[in-house]
């Protein structure tokens, strides 16, 4: 991302205390009233921080989903709005349906991170490992999450679990720091909420997640083409890989599974992100109140992905399995082989049903 010199700007003092008139135009100033008053007692710090730092690097957990993607690029606009140096990084490659994303071609792909950075932001890690960047130790981190399994890990640390996606906390950051809420940044928000939120299907949306989904619209988010070009240009390797676990699909009551072998992947030509969204096909399922899907990795552990209809917060079964994630959507990597692991985590599940 190049820094603009017209859309510089420092981070105002007085910010870090009681929110101040916002000189925006009108199109900026609802959020602003709406999200910048909603000011948690991590935001003043946070504000702060930023405000003393110069070259700042923004990040992500790997394998990053909407969410991720999404929340990155608008905070990296963000900061950049603020006159900051920033380097956006994920350790793995973004995945296709998000390379079309305003500015995403500025992500950088990296395993370690070099430079003299005065301050990390970490977006929906419960730790430095969960990026699986090299680099990070010994740096000031800011921590900003919104699962249920959160750590206070960092220098500064928010960790909001009423919120439906990190969108929505670097929103509120945005207003409260007084940046103008652009079409770029809204369409990058809106896209990490409407995946987050499972297509506002998983339950906690509410009111207040389409009240922000309104304002997004309202500042240029375009719901229906970020749809299509969300969910209507999925690669044929993806289908191919969805035809090979649906082939595999079982079901015992309420509890429904499928999988995919390293050989099935191979034979997709399939990469990690066709995986993304398969386990929703078995949750769909008419009766189904949880639903796995197992994927073997190629040094045989087994990569699982949990959804729940609500009746059963998956987020603690991960947890309890080395993972983590929402109540309803959540996951953890085990050992194999993939028999193994299908035995464990159905006897976990059976005993819950």
């Amino acid at each position: 991302m190049k820094q603009s010199a017209s859309m510089s700007r420092q981070l105002d003092p007085a910010l870090v205390g009681p929110l101040p008139e916002s000189p925006l135009e009108d199109s900026a100033r609802m959020p602003m009233a709406a999200y910048g008053q909603r000011r948690p007692a991590a935001i003043g710090p946070i504000l702060q921080a930023i405000q003393d730092a110069q070259n700042i690097l923004v990040t992500a957990h790997a394998r990053p989903d909407g969410d991720a993607v999404g929340s990155v690029l608008a905070c990296g606009m963000m900061l950049e709005q603020l006159g900051k140096q920033v380097t956006m990084v994920f350790s793995d490659r973004v995945p296709l349906i998000y390379r079309w994303l305003p500015c995403a071609q500025s992500i950088q792909h990296l395993q370690r991170v070099q430079g003299d950075f005065d301050l990390a932001i970490l977006l929906e890690c419960d730790g430095i490992e969960r990026t699986r960047l090299k680099g990070l130790d010994g740096r000031r981190l800011i921590n900003i999450d919104h699962h249920t399994s959160g750590r206070n890990f960092a220098h500064l640390n928010w960790i909001d679990t009423d919120a439906c996606a990190v969108a929505e906390l670097v929103f509120t950051l945005a207003c409260a720091a007084g940046v103008r809420i652009t079409p770029e940044m809204a369409t990058c928000l809106y896209m990490a909420v409407l995946t987050d939120t499972g297509s506002f299907c998983y339950e906690g949306t509410d009111a207040h997640t389409f009240s922000l989904a309104h304002e997004l619209v309202r500042l240029g988010a375009r719901p229906a083409p970020i749809a299509q070009d969300v969910y209507f240009s999925n690669p044929m390797s993806k289908m191919l890989l969805l035809g090979a676990a649906l082939a595999n699909l079982r079901r015992d009551g309420r509890i429904a599974w499928l999988w995919v072998t390293t050989s099935d992947m191979e034979r997709s030509n399939a990469a990690e992100e066709d995986c993304e969204g398969i386990v929703n096909y078995a949750i769909g399922i008419a009766g189904v109140e949880v639903a796995v899907f197992l994927r073997e990795l190629p040094d045989h552990r087994v990569r699982l992905s949990l959804r729940s209809k609500g009746a059963v917060n998956v987020a603690a079964v991960a947890e309890k399995l080395g993972g983590g994630g929402h109540e309803n959507a959540s996951g953890c990597t085990l050992p194999g082989p993939l028999p193994a692991a299908l035995d464990a985590i159905l006897l976990r599940l059976r005993t819950i049903f």
